[in-house]
């Protein structure tokens, strides 16, 4: 018996509508002048920056949040900068270029 027969059997009355599939757009604003992705080491450890973004700070975290699942790191969003832990400019910089975006390698 699975969940749908329960609540079935729980509220007999109730009938099951179809909603409307709400589909979302994975488009973020691309702009003119490149990002900047350098390496930096904080307390001895290493982090990759991405900074230069001039769109909404919503787009900017959605990015943040696509890049850190796709390396399986950690990181963060602050002062309109992207940190991740680590150096992954190369891998990073690989996937900006396929979403669309100009990148520029800074430092190092």
């Amino acid at each position: 018996m699975d969940l749908k027969d329960q609540l079935k059997n729980l509220f007999p009355d109730h009938e099951e509508k179809d909603l409307p599939k709400i589909e979302t757009e994975d488009k973020l604003w691309l702009q003119e002048e490149p990002m900047i992705c350098k390496y930096e080491k904080r307390k001895g450890k290493p982090i990759t920056i991405i900074e230069g973004y001039t769109g909404a700070d919503s787009d900017f975290k959605q990015l943040a949040k696509e890049i850190k699942k796709m390396l399986s790191v950690g990181g963060s969003f602050k002062n309109e900068q992207i940190i991740i832990q680590g150096n992954y400019r190369d891998k990073i910089m690989q996937f900006l270029q396929d979403k669309g975006f100009k990148t520029k390698r800074v430092g190092g």
